[in-house]
């Protein structure tokens, strides 16, 4: 059913995007091609408004008559408009074009009309500045007729919320393609977010209602949000969903924004800036995270303000230590984790750097160490590769839970998804494969079986494999072997009845956790140099998950 619905949607939102993206023919020439979406994605987005509002549109002007002198307007006029958004204008998209003549100053009418929080949106699109540059390329009067046309149309009983959500995460795509930006960046596929929401709700007891909260740290157009938020209310209609994110772009932030006062819920929840530096959640705690943070991006950008977080130690976000500069990831990481309730749980997509970059004792391994020893890591999921459209490479789906079920408490469940997915009868980038129904429920029974060396699904074609290993597993003994100088003589030259190391023969051995390290040095080492020590000064810890 769900790869039905995942087909038909996926069709009617890449005709409407596509019919939305022509709008483009009446920029050429004015506009370079890189510059389109600064006008089609504002455009969508204030014809998403118009058309939502559109059936309340005369209560909602005969509402303002009423009330237009009192000190605070706001509650009466999103109980009129039926969103937590309104319009006070008397122009609809319609009536603007029976006035070709004045359509600067009816547009202009039409927008200022808006509600505050549109407003900020508009603001974050720079969109004062756009229709500034249409007006003197003669081009907003036929963009405005274009998106008035029926093909424009983007009614909530034409387009659903979700559906809506997704149009505008193709139009970033595509914007993102002409700007030769990583496209990627804004956007997950919607099977891998599935495959996301059922491991984090597949023990999920959501019977007793309530309200349960969910928070994405990178949330490009916020799709990860609205997925989830779909996934509970398929379990059960009556739990509140409070959507909660962040993210750095400032027009896909416009689109989340927008896209949360559209689904009803609080747009307040949606905030600007860049998780790392600014974080706007300080102080709160989520039940679910779901994110896709940038991988392979640099933080120097956000060195001060890192290393000054990490200076608070336990009081900050980053203190059991700190990635390479050139990849921020685990960042990402450590900010969920500073955010999680007592018994919340989180799905962040990686990259294979975080399983094994950095020696021990280097930040990478002890964040690693931090979350192992914490006993935080329920599982992870290796996902094929070419199954992100800006990526060929492989992804993984870390899974990390503060409140593990007994049967999994000092466990770590590795899951092979790599021959997992079926191949995509039309590629999207470098996305070729996706995870189909099959594939999912493959992989989520595989996770929720929780058995050793079990493989799921048909070993010669599309199957998983899940493996189980103690946290201690992971875990490793980084110690310094020494060896003497020699005199002419050949003895041991001495200093204070000790042998004196010899700088050029030091050498270095991984002992696993679980073995003691005086006898594995006794059979891996002396054997072969009697004359060897272990400086026991220098012994790290370590922790390192295998591909």
């Amino acid at each position: 059913m769900a790869d039905e619905k995942f087909d038909v949607v996926g069709t009617n939102i890449a005709e409407k995007a596509t019919m939305i993206w022509n709008v483009a023919d009446m920029l050429r020439g004015q506009f370079k091609p890189h510059e389109y979406g600064l006008v089609i994605l504002p455009m969508t987005v204030v014809k998403r408004f118009h058309d939502c509002l559109l059936p309340t549109h005369q209560a909602v002007l005969e509402t303002y008559e009423k009330v237009k002198k009192f000190a605070v307007l706001d509650g009466f006029l999103t109980k009129a408009s039926g969103y937590q958004f309104y319009n006070t204008s008397r122009f609809t998209f319609e009536a603007m074009l029976t006035e070709a003549d004045s359509i600067e100053a009816n547009f202009r009418d039409y927008l200022a009309g808006f509600s505050p929080n549109v407003q900020d949106i508009l603001a974050k699109f720079d969109f004062d500045n756009i229709i500034k540059r249409m007006v003197e390329s003669n081009t907003l009067y036929l963009v405005i007729k274009e998106f008035a046309g029926a093909k424009g149309y983007l009614g909530p009983d034409k387009i659903s919320a979700v559906d809506c959500g997704y149009i505008f995460e193709d139009l970033v795509k595509r914007f993102s393609e002409s700007y030769g930006e990583e496209a990627g960046a804004h956007f997950t596929s919607r099977d891998i977010i599935y495959m996301m929401t059922d491991l984090l709700l597949s023990d999920a007891d959501l019977s007793k209602g309530g309200n349960i909260t969910v928070y994405d740290m990178a949330m490009g157009t916020s799709q990860m949000l609205s997925c989830m938020e779909e996934r509970i209310h398929e379990l059960n209609k009556e739990i509140d969903v409070t959507c909660f994110g962040q993210e750095i772009n400032p027009a896909t932030f416009a689109i989340a924004k927008a896209d949360m006062m559209i689904r009803g819920g609080d747009p307040n929840n949606m905030r600007y800036g860049d998780t790392l530096s600014d974080d706007q959640f300080s102080g709160y705690q989520f039940k679910y995270i779901i994110s896709n943070p940038p991988f392979g991006i640099d933080w120097k950008r956000e060195k001060k303000a890192v290393e000054a977080e990490a200076a608070k130690g336990e009081l900050g976000r980053f203190a059991p230590g700190l990635p390479k500069i050139s990849d921020g990831q685990q960042l990402f990481v450590l900010n969920g984790l500073s955010k999680l309730s007592p018994d919340g749980k989180m799905a962040i997509i990686q990259n294979g750097s975080p399983l094994f970059s950095g020696d021990a004792g280097s930040g990478p391994s002890e964040i690693r160490r931090y979350i192992l020893e914490n006993d935080w890591l329920e599982a992870i999921v290796q996902l094929s590769t070419d199954m992100f459209m800006n990526t060929g490479i492989s992804t993984y789906i870390w899974i990390l839970n503060k409140n593990k079920p007994v049967e999994r408490a000092g466990k770590v469940q590795l899951l092979d998804a790599s021959h997992c997915f079926e191949p995509r009868r039309k590629s999207i980038g470098t996305k070729r494969n996706d995870i189909t129904d099959h594939c999912r429920h493959l992989i989520a029974q595989a996770y929720g079986e929780f058995r050793h060396d079990a493989v799921y699904g048909d070993k010669d074609g599309i199957y998983c494999q899940s493996k189980i290993f103690e946290a201690e597993d992971f875990g490793y003994s980084k110690i310094v072997v020494e060896r003497p100088q020699k005199d002419e003589a050949g003895n041991a030259v001495l200093k204070k009845g000790k042998p004196v190391a010899d700088a050029s023969l030091r050498d270095t051995e991984n002992v696993p956790l679980q073995e003691d390290i005086e006898t594995y040095f006794k059979r891996e080492v002396l054997p072969y140099a009697p004359d060897a020590w272990i400086d026991a000064k220098k012994t790290k810890v370590g922790y390192e998950i295998p591909r």
